[in-house]
């Protein structure tokens, strides 16, 4: 531990300013690296919005570095991962002189698997594409010659290859200890390096797989810590809903039948017929997309588990397929000592057939349905159906014993409290859903009292009220503290309202937004960021800018979500003359596009979650049970902070400047848009066109 205060580091002559050009003292930034130091020392938790532009990624490092003991930093995406490790953390170590070690640890997904690459590379009949075989010789090469084996350092292979899903690891079909390749394993390294370093930069989704594994006694993925530093904290009650619920799919089924049919000819042939063990799985599993053809019919094709349509045909379809699975898990599991694939497939059926028993349990009475009961589950909720006296028992219970399976999946244990079941329809594919009605408890749980936390993000609070967010985790003792951003918003930004707006649920919503939007991009010097609620609307809103383009013989480049990845068209953004960007949810927050670059944002309505949402619906129903207002308790609090997120794009440094404009008029005309508006940086504000080119024409001219 350093013996001066921590403000001293962040002084106008300090070791930061010595080292890191351009570097000012901010008192906001000092304050709230305090704040974090004395949490630290006190084993608190402190829950703590920092304003765009404060530094709140330097205010949390050095305490982090200069207090000592063991630090978990864990960031809302991979992207801040990598920027986290890759420059901030290492300018901050030198600047301080700090003899600190620093790791970095992901998913294993993220990390190329040695014993995968050696299969597919002997397998041409799993490649599907020249291209494929181009991408793999170029993984094979990095696999050589990588430290890390980490995908992210490999930028000659897309992110979303499909052959990455081939080369690495899931904790279905790892082989863990009996790998033949254990001794060059990329996860195995990249955790011991966790273990010893005294900073470990990690991300929420593995954080969460932590809690989880940890809560039901599995294995720790993370090391233990004094300190855990949340940053983007924001995210963490959905990534806490995803990861304490569970998920089936038949897509997932199907890829099991391959596996266990590929694995069963090669090293089993004459335990059983597995070509017709496959077959009936994936007929079973075809049968269950029918049953759930009446969800064409339902909004959002999806139904919860209480008002799925035919209920009867639903739920025999889905005990067939259970069967089925089950005696399929089953046959692996007993020829599993021939080889490792034979394991790994058994465990992987035995782990779907849990997920599905888990699902259908209990029925709609209650108790186990008539055909739950012909398919052999058992009759508590929580545990795996179980064999006549004479058999060795369910595949799931056979499978129990392995350190591999995910016993969460079958007792639930870390998502303590009621669930909320529901089934979704896709294209060519049905999931089964499950998640928790509530995080705050296995959330809050998961803290120790020796352990110090601090969360933190720019959106945490609705106009200084924290209780939404710390009631979603069940934080109910932090201390809260909130410093405001340094920019000058009033003569940075403009918030504009149009005037003459329909009701957003009218046909001719998107039409009139598109018109108001036109006289802007005409005027902004720079790109723009179109942000839309829905990906319906992604598409209705990028064809209506695309024909008025035309019409008015612009030829500005039009960038949708979906045309490339996140990243590729922020790339593009930044290099083209005046793009036009039209996104959806990821695009709302986690963007950096400075200076002229960004110098329009536009919202089309104001971010309420969909009402056909199942688990929205589900918090909404307890909500009012329990004799709240739902609107004012949970949805008004969600949409106030994904506003301030998309608002936050357009702000991002002291130079930065521009209009956001809101094509939804409840945000100034209805009485709750006050609350929401209030919660917005404070921009000048204007509901005159004349006034928001005035502003554009003001800023063009020279200084």
């Amino acid at each position: 531990m350093f013996d001066s205060d921590i403000a001293d580091y962040f002084s106008e002559h300090g070791p930061l300013a010595r080292a890191l050009p351009g570097y000012r003292s901010r008192q906001a930034q000092v304050e709230l690296a305090e704040a974090i130091g004395q949490t630290m020392r006190e084993r608190g938790t402190l829950v703590a919005e920092a304003g765009t532009g404060i530094g709140k990624t330097w205010a949390y490092l050095v305490p982090a570095i200069v207090q000592g003991g063991k630090v978990l930093i864990s960031t809302g995406t991979r992207t801040l991962q990598d920027q986290l490790y890759g420059r901030d953390l290492p300018r901050v170590r030198e600047a301080l002189a700090a003899p600190v070690s620093v790791a970095l640890l992901k998913g294993r997904g993220n990390y190329v698997c040695h014993y995968h690459l050696d299969r597919l590379q002997g397998d041409d009949r799993a490649l599907k594409s020249r291209s494929e075989g181009a991408q793999l010789r170029k993984i094979q090469r990095f696999a050589g010659i990588s430290k890390t084996g980490d995908r992210a350092d490999l930028g000659d292979v897309p992110e979303d290859a499909d052959i990455w899903q081939r080369v690495t690891s899931t904790r279905e079909n790892c082989l863990g200890q009996d790998c033949p390749r254990i001794r060059d394993c990329f996860v195995v390294k990249a955790r011991r390096q966790a273990q010893e370093a005294d900073v470990v930069v990690v991300n929420h989704a593995l954080f969460m797989a932590d809690l989880v594994l940890r809560d039901e006694g599995v294995t720790d993925l993370l090391p233990e810590a004094d300190t855990v530093i949340f940053d983007e904290a924001h995210q963490l009650p959905d990534t806490a809903t995803r990861f304490l619920g569970s998920s089936v799919s038949t897509h997932q089924l199907m890829d099991f039948g391959r596996a266990m049919e590929a694995a069963g000819l090669a090293y089993a042939r004459e335990a059983a017929n597995w070509g017709e063990v496959s077959r009936q799985l994936e007929t079973a599993a075809r049968e269950l997309r029918l049953a759930c053809a009446p969800l064409e019919r339902m909004p959002g094709r999806k139904a919860t588990f209480e008002a799925m349509p035919e209920p009867d045909v639903f739920d025999a379809a889905l005990a067939h397929l259970h069967e089925v699975l089950d005696a399929a898990a089953r046959a692996l599991l007993g020829v599993a000592e021939k080889h490792p694939d034979l394991m790994t497939a058994g465990r992987q059926g035995a782990e779907l057939s849990a997920r599905l028993a888990r699902w259908a349990l209990p029925g709609r009475d209650g108790k186990s349905s008539p055909q739950a009961l012909e398919a052999g589950w058992g009759t508590d909720a929580n545990l795996p159906a179980q064999e006549s006296a004479h058999t060795t028992g369910s595949a799931a219970d056979t499978a129990l014993h392995s350190p591999s399976v995910d016993v969460s999946a079958v007792f639930g244990v870390a998502a303590q409290g009621p669930m909320v079941r529901w089934v979704e329809q896709g294209l060519h594919h049905v999931r089964l859903h499950a998640a928790p009605l509530s995080v705050a408890q296995a959330f809050s749980r998961y803290r120790k009292p020796e352990q110090a936390w601090v969360l933190t993000s720019a959106t945490l609070s609705v106009h200084g009220d924290f209780h939404h967010f710390i009631a979603q985790l069940g934080l109910q003792e932090a201390r809260t503290a909130r410093w405001e951003s340094p920019f000058d918003y009033a003569s940075q930004a403009l918030l504009f309202v149009p005037q003459g707006m329909p009701e957003p649920q009218s046909p001719q919503f998107t039409e009139r937004f598109v018109q108001a939007l036109m006289p802007l991009l005409e005027a902004s010097p720079g790109g723009a960021l179109v942000l839309c609620t829905t990906l319906r609307a992604v598409e209705r809103v990028a064809q209506g800018l695309a024909d008025a383009f035309e019409q008015a013989g612009h030829d500005w480049p039009l960038l949708r979500q979906g045309d490339a990845t996140r990243r590729e068209l922020l790339d593009r953004f930044a290099r083209l003359d005046h793009p036009v960007l039209v996104g959806s949810a990821s695009f709302w927050e986690g963007i950096d596009l400075p200076g002229e670059i960004l110098t329009l944002v536009a919202i089309d309505k104001l971010p309420f979650a969909p009402p056909d949402d199942p688990v929205i619906e589900a918090r909404l129903r307890a909500c009012r049970a329990q004799g709240g207002n739902p609107f004012a308790e949970y949805q008004l609090p969600e949409a106030a902070l994904a506003l301030k997120q998309g608002a936050g794009r357009l702000i991002r440094t002291e130079q930065d400047w521009g209009v956001l404009m809101v094509g939804d008029a409840r945000l100034v005309e209805k009485p709750y848009g006050k609350r929401l508006w209030r919660g917005l940086p404070p921009f000048a504000r204007t509901r005159s066109l004349d006034e928001a080119l005035a502003f554009y024409a003001r800023r063009a001219q020279p200084a």
